[in-house]
């Protein structure tokens, strides 16, 4: 999918068996892309802990989620080996 928005700084994290959260998005950011190498769950917020309660992102999966300035991801496997999880920041 092509939503015209620039990519911005990219935020990696390790997905791991204890939730792990990146530093804040930049103020002018509105949307971000992340891509998870292993399933994992996710969540977004000013102090994220991701849980396997929170949101599920399959391995490989691309989605664009809308965020506000000074909100950060936070990120969890499912199970089996550690993987990465990739946020970019999108711009117009």
């Amino acid at each position: 999918m092509n939503y015209g928005l620039r990519h911005g700084t990219v935020h990696k994290l390790t997905s791991g068996s204890s939730s792990s959260a990146s530093s804040a998005f930049s103020a002018n950011i509105e949307y971000i892309r992340v891509l998870g190498t292993v399933a994992c769950h996710i969540h977004i917020a000013v102090s994220p802990t991701a849980t396997t309660s929170t949101t599920y992102l399959p391995a490989g999966e691309v989605e664009v989620i809308k965020v506000s300035a000074g909100e950060k991801i936070a990120v969890i496997k499912v199970t089996g080996s550690d993987g990465e999880l990739y946020a970019t920041e999108l711009t117009e």
